[in-house]
């Protein structure tokens, strides 16, 4: 497998338990900051809410996750909004629900249910999209190798990032994780050319 599942834009839902509200909001994020910024947003948006609870997932390989309570019993909020991002395998997304009490005490089932309905809500409104495990790597050859190279780009749709053209050429693309040997073995068995990854 060399894709994923991520969300292609910010998205909303709400849920509404016995008069407590509980509005949910799914980021595309790519890195742990981008999670406190959005976080922290939302925290001064909501001031006075009484629970600002979240879960993340980051990477292609989704073992970067957490979830937090935000003084909800453990294991209430952020776990069941976390179970919703691996239900739908989903990865580089932040669920953040925003709960206002609505005066009754919903129990521990009762916020298990609730914030899970709420980040499922989120979800349902999101446009889920499949993204391409990808590796970059940069291919140095003369001019006269020029045709060879440009043949392999074009045999395996490889995406051109940028293009260097002198007297030594150079090129940077990009390349799906299931083709990665293939088009480096091509690369490898011409001559003069050298090729390096570099991400």
């Amino acid at each position: 497998m060399d894709t994923y599942k991520t969300i292609a834009a910010p998205a909303e839902g709400l849920y509404k338990e016995q008069g407590s509200k509980f509005f949910s909001f799914a980021y595309p994020v790519s890195s742990v900051d981008e999670v406190k910024m959005l976080v922290e947003a939302k925290r001064k948006e909501f001031h006075d809410a009484r629970h600002v609870c979240y879960a993340y997932m980051l990477g292609s390989a989704r073992t970067e996750f957490r979830s937090n309570d935000d003084g909800e019993p453990s294991g209430t909020a952020g776990r069941p909004i976390l179970g919703q991002i691996n239900s739908n395998q989903l990865t580089d997304i932040l669920i953040i629900v925003v709960r206002y009490f609505g005066g009754i005490l919903l129990g521990t089932s009762g916020l298990i249910t609730a914030y899970k309905a709420a980040a499922s809500e989120s979800i349902a409104a999101s446009n889920i999209i499949d993204c391409l495990i990808e590796s970059t790597y940069t291919v140095t050859f003369g001019y006269e190798q020029m045709n060879a190279v440009m043949r392999i780009i074009k045999d395996h749709q490889l995406t051109v990032v940028s293009q260097e053209q002198a007297l030594a050429c150079k090129l940077t693309f990009s390349v799906r994780q299931s083709l990665q040997s293939l088009v480096c073995e091509r690369f490898s068995k011409l001559d003069f050319v050298t090729i390096e990854k570099i991400g």
